[in-house]
């Protein structure tokens, strides 16, 4: 990612409207979201965990102000006929977006962790230069939830049941799994104050990815 922004968002599908979901995520609403004026890319990943279908998604924008702004509001509010379908079957849904604090590496990784945390470190870009460090990994991003961005009022969000939020997020792309647990282990042990205050680190894997500036919507 180079955009300064970012949403994300974690959501859960009941198996009967996986592929209803996954066509629809595909198909319309990331090519939606990144022809909208300033996002840049969407990225989708999906956990390993094989009792719940849970997916995080990850889009760049260029801005934060991107969140709140005109484009996207009016998209929002003037959701799809197939979005208005998915949307309230849509569970463990939590979302939020603001500016990417710190970066460290290069490229991707397909096998992530995508934490939700409440307490940013005191130097974002020392923890994410000390991650990438370790072995198998690709990148770390760190980023700063934009509370009143993201929580702007709009007819997509009211079709949503119980829709969670957090502060901030720690993203660490890995080249495998067993990398990933060890870089777990050394981010518990070097930033105590920001593992102890985390989601749950579960593994994703990536699944799509759509970038405005390479692709075709013709």
């Amino acid at each position: 990612m180079r955009g300064a922004g970012f949403l994300a968002i974690w959501s859960d599908v009941e198996a009967h409207d996986l592929t209803d979901y996954r066509h629809w995520l595909t198909r319309e609403h990331t090519t939606e979201r990144v022809t909208t004026k300033g996002f840049l890319a969407s990225r989708v990943f999906r956990a390993a965990r094989d009792d719940i279908n849970r997916f995080f998604i990850l889009y760049e924008l260029e801005a934060p102000e991107v969140l709140d702004g005109e484009a996207y509001l009016a998209r929002l509010n003037a959701p799809s006929p197939w979005s208005q379908r998915i949307m309230p079957k849509l569970g463990y849904f939590i979302r939020g977006g603001g500016v990417m604090v710190a970066r460290a590496g290069r490229g991707e990784g397909a096998t992530i962790t995508a934490l939700r945390i409440e307490a940013l470190p005191e130097n974002p870009q020392k923890l994410a230069e000390a991650l990438v460090a370790c072995d198998g990994i690709a990148a770390v991003q760190i980023g700063a939830t934009d509370e009143a961005r993201t929580s702007v009022q709009t007819t997509e969000k009211g079709m949503r049941k119980d829709e969670g939020f957090f502060a901030g997020l720690l993203l660490i792309e890995a080249l495998d799994e067993a990398s990933l647990d060890a870089t777990l282990q050394q981010a518990r042990r070097i930033a105590p104050e920001v593992m102890d205050r985390a989601s749950e680190a579960e593994v994703y894997q990536a699944m799509f990815a759509l970038d405005a500036r390479i692709a075709d919507f013709g």
